[in-house]
């Protein structure tokens, strides 16, 4: 690893990893890729479990060797001072409100939901689990586009890491067997990420 460069452990089709690459994308941050498969075990190695106890990913390690795991810790970190994660103390925690979000009322239904059929190929005994998350991924759905219809990002007109904490999962919803037709300003809010200058796709 270059001394200029940070590190980032993830899985290319994680939505979580690709926060890290999207932001990295934006701020024009350099860093190096490790690629880690979960399926095969890659984040319960000893060597692993060293860098983040609690063997997820994403993992950031820094220039100085310490490590930071939870991707929405990750974006508050690296966009620290940036103009995606800047104000007063309010501003910030008007964003964190949303990553918070994204972690408790979105990621759970939706994220889950496409792990279970893309990385596990909806096995028999969980089908009912996917079933039992489609209200809860609906409503997260419904609170953003109730937000969006207000103005073209989470926080208002300016893009910032809540939106590229909810972008990760949002636009592959699909994926996760949710249908974004009924939900008119999301998708219009994810064609205006995707057509911004530095966009990267997963």
């Amino acid at each position: 690893m270059s001394e200029r460069t940070i590190r980032v452990y993830g899985d290319s089709r994680s939505g979580n990893c690709y926060k890290i690459k999207l932001l990295c994308a934006e701020l024009n941050i350099g860093y190096e890729w490790v690629e880690v498969d979960i399926l095969k075990g890659d984040t319960r190695t000893d060597d692993f479990l060293a860098k983040n106890p609690n063997g997820r990913i994403p993992l950031l390690e820094l220039v100085d060797g310490r490590h930071l795991a939870e991707s929405n810790a990750i974006l508050c970190c690296l966009a620290d001072g940036s103009a995606l994660f800047d104000g007063d103390a309010f501003a910030r925690a008007e964003v964190l409100q949303w990553l918070f979000f994204e972690q408790y009322s979105h990621e759970p239904f939706i994220a889950t939901s496409r792990f279970i059929i893309q990385y596990l190929g909806s096995p028999p005994e969980r089908l009912a689990e996917l079933e039992h998350k489609k209200a809860g991924g609906y409503q997260a759905l419904g609170v953003m586009n109730g937000v969006l219809a207000r103005h073209d990002f989470m926080i208002g007109a300016n893009f910032t890491i809540a939106d590229i904490a909810l972008f990760a999962y949002t636009h592959v919803a699909n994926e996760g067997d949710f249908s974004l037709n009924d939900y008119p300003n999301v998708s219009a809010w994810i064609d205006r990420i995707r057509s911004r200058p530095k966009f990267v796709p997963m």
